[in-house]
């Protein structure tokens, strides 16, 4: 039994309903689907309809929006409870492009886009990552050349998580000068888009469920109108404006993980007999449970302060990078002991410990490496 957490003040009755809700309908409608998911390579845009329809989408929205205009922490909730239940990233990712149009968008802007976001009508992806550009995002070639009242968009983007199923993304491009301010943000709708391609669904040691794609523009032709914020060389700070919240969309399944594996492996442990006890009667092995339950715990405590901080306003840049790399790091470390624990079946895939494993090494990749990560907190020193 994990010791009680401190009851911060975003945690009410009201969230904690809505938190039973979201986790009925992942264990209820997600759940059983998600090893068929896993296999094909990606989960149907339709899905997310029915989730949108309830209102899980995208809460936080203001409600002319289709949102409930609730606070930040209630999609947080959602994450948690898809990372509980082993969905993928999906809406994380459409969760973020959102916040673009949201935080930066004019109102005809909003208007168009976020009821359609809200209620699943359009599934988004950000294309960000090129082939030679990872965290440097200065150095990003796509090109957007404005001619009249649109723009021609060329390139290609890389690892783009929802790239074979999204409708809508926001993508990262340059309209100008080489460097951070040459950099801009625009919007595009792709259903039956001419110039615009889907190549490879990518193969993944993890994350099966999540699609990740290569996408390429080829004399893609978009409104000017889709430009985020409608001034050019925007698109970095607008980048930049959203780190904090995106780096919690990764500490809340990292700490969700690490309760779930630890859940796994008592269970497991306390029926597995060898050598006439059971796996959980060796001292090393209650020894090992202790360390990642207290991982569990103190990750999640730092989750929620921070959580209450982003609520406040006043969660800083620095708090949100050491929270990205140390809550994943501590992901990796927690499920890794844990699987160990398993023996042989640990390496099965069908335990949902394997999985886990496989899905968590990526956290210390993407929204940042932990490498960058300690670079910016660097920065602050």
């Amino acid at each position: 039994m994990l010791p009680r957490l401190y009851q911060h003040a975003w945690m009410d009755d009201d969230i904690q309903v809505f938190r039973d809700q979201v986790r009925r309908y992942v264990e209820r409608e997600l759940g059983p689907h998600m090893d068929g998911w896993r296999r094909q390579g990606y989960i149907p845009r339709e899905t997310w309809r029915a989730f949108g329809e309830l209102g899980f989408l995208l809460p936080e929205l203001p409600e002319q929006y289709g949102g409930s205009g609730v606070s930040l922490a209630y999609q947080l909730v959602v994450q948690d409870e898809l990372a509980r239940g082993e969905v993928s990233a999906d809406t994380a990712v459409h969760t973020i492009a959102a916040h673009y149009i949201l935080d930066f968008g004019t109102d005809e802007q909003k208007q168009r886009w976020l009821p359609k976001l809200a209620s699943g009508e359009h599934l988004a992806a950000i294309a960000m990552t090129e082939p030679g550009c990872g965290s440097d995002l200065k150095a990003l070639r796509t090109r957007a050349r404005r001619e009249g009242d649109e723009y021609v968009l060329d390139g290609g983007k890389i690892f783009i998580t929802n790239g074979y199923t999204a409708s809508l993304i926001v993508v990262a491009c340059r309209t100008g000068e080489a460097g951070s301010k040459g950099v801009s943000l625009l919007v595009v709708e792709t259903d039956n888009l001419p110039g615009f391609q889907v190549g490879r669904r990518l193969e993944k040691i993890g994350m099966h469920a999540s699609n990740t794609a290569e996408i390429f523009f080829d004399g893609v032709r978009v409104p000017a109108s889709n430009l985020i914020g409608e001034i050019e060389g925007k698109g970095f700070a607008q980048l930049m404006g959203q780190l904090p919240y995106e780096r919690l969309l990764l500490c809340v399944p990292a700490a969700a993980v690490i309760e779930l594996a630890l859940e796994l492996t008592i269970a497991y442990t306390k029926q597995r007999e060898m050598f006439g006890q059971t796996v959980f009667d060796f001292q090393n092995t209650r020894f090992k449970l202790a360390q990642v339950a207290t991982s569990a715990h103190v990750v999640r405590t730092f989750v929620n302060d921070c959580i209450q901080r982003l609520v406040d306003g006043t969660l800083d840049d620095a708090a949100a990078y050491m929270a990205k790399w140390w809550c994943t790091e501590e992901q990796g470390k927690a499920v890794d002991e844990c699987l160990q624990l398993f023996g042989g079946y640990g390496y099965m895939a069908e335990y949902p410990i394997a999985r886990l494993y496989a899905d968590a090494r990526v956290q210390r990749i993407y929204g940042g490496t932990t490498e960058v990560m300690l670079d910016l907190i660097s920065r602050s020193l």
